[in-house]
């Protein structure tokens, strides 16, 4: 099965994180909210903080091949999706990135690695697009992996894959916030029907 992969590829070296990102709200900033769909929306506008960062975006591609670093620049080496979502037969992920991230001996940078590490189906392509396509989405179980809202509550909140986007090694910014957070947030949303921002 096809994974949604909150992934993203390589840092060059000496690549600079980003100096400041956006800090995540839980599902409590919401609750003055009356209307419960408007609540939905708000909440789900505040998962995007994560859904649309770099860590997320830059392994979730519209066309071509991945991009990396915080600057979301075309992956070097230049890479393909593959038909699996897994590279070039004869350069898969799995050539440079092993389970785990690795630091570079020089210190200043990492390839990042986790166990999968693929690229988001073409399906799930995020890049450049709005929070409120995202949205119907990765509610589409024709687009997101087979996965109802459940399922994609598990993926979100619990998935080591997901979770790597806060751990993304050395010269890396995290995604705003924690995994436990987005859970919190992805259990709100869809506890309020999970509304779509428009």
């Amino acid at each position: 099965m096809k994974h949604m992969a909150f992934i993203l590829g390589v840092a060059l070296l000496g690549a600079a994180p980003a100096a400041a990102q956006d800090t995540l709200s839980g599902p409590e900033a919401f609750a003055d909210i009356a209307d419960e769909a408007e609540r939905s929306a708000a909440i789900f506008q505040e998962m995007g903080k994560v859904l649309t960062d770099a860590r997320c975006v830059n392994c979730h591609p519209v066309t071509g091949g991945p991009t990396q670093g915080d600057d979301m620049r075309p992956h070097s080496p230049p890479v393909i999706r593959g038909d699996a979502d897994f590279g070039a037969p004869a350069m898969n992920c799995t050539t440079c990135h092993s389970g785990q991230n690795v630091e570079f001996t020089s210190g200043q940078g990492s390839i990042p690695g986790h166990e999968p590490w693929v690229l988001a189906p073409v399906e799930m392509g995020w890049a450049d697009v709005p929070l409120s396509d995202i949205c119907t989405q990765i509610k589409d179980p024709e687009r997101n992996g087979g996965r109802d809202l459940e399922a994609l509550y598990e993926h979100m909140a619990e998935d080591g894959l997901v979770g790597w986007a806060w751990d993304p090694g050395t010269g890396r910014t995290p995604a705003p916030g924690s995994q436990e957070l987005l859970g919190q947030l992805t259990r709100a949303w869809i506890d309020t029907g999970a509304a779509c921002p428009s």
